[in-house]
């Protein structure tokens, strides 16, 4: 639950303190993560969570070979590493040959079983769905090496009257 400013115990305005998930930002940190919003880029990165002696383990490397590894594609832009955790970059995943562009799944549910049906919508294999207003009922963002099972999934939900994908080709960043 976020706090806004001023509502935090003994939290003066100028000294605003927000809580989101148990994590504490100051007036100044909030300002930080709105900036990097503003001026960042929307990008694809997988983030694969596990300490670098496991990796090295399901890889058969040593710790210290998969260190020599990480490094060389981390200076390439492939991968960012942190503690716990590897994320592969757009750039990264361009380099396997995964190409990213998105397909836009919209979908009109029967009113009368609709929450049931977006119920079921939740264990697809899509990046992101949203229930929407309008025309449409849902609209789901999906992976297009996943299309075709999110399309054959969607088929059997009881309550879907219309699918409609629309595949991206290409992309462009307005702003």
């Amino acid at each position: 639950m976020a706090q806004r400013p001023g509502q935090g115990i003994n939290s003066p305005l100028h000294k605003a303190d927000f809580l989101i998930e148990k994590v504490s930002l100051t007036g100044r940190s909030f300002e930080v993560l709105k900036l990097l919003l503003k001026n960042g880029k929307r990008e694809t990165v997988y983030s694969f969570h596990t300490r670098q002696s496991d990796l090295a383990r399901k890889l058969q490397l040593t710790r210290q070979a998969l260190s020599i590894h990480l490094k060389r594609l981390r200076e390439s832009g492939f991968v960012q590493v942190g503690r716990g955790f590897v994320n592969i970059t757009e750039d990264g995943l361009k380099a396997i040959g995964y190409h990213s562009s998105p397909v836009i799944i919209i979908v009109r549910v029967s009113p009368q079983r609709r929450l049931e049906a977006i119920g079921r919508m939740k264990s697809l294999s899509a990046v992101e769905i949203f229930r929407v207003t309008g025309d449409v009922d849902v609209v789901l963002i999906a992976e297009q090496g996943r299309l075709d099972n999110v399309l054959e999934t969607l088929s059997k939900i009881d309550g879907v009257i219309e699918i409609k994908s629309l595949v991206s080709i290409g992309g462009s960043s307005f702003g």
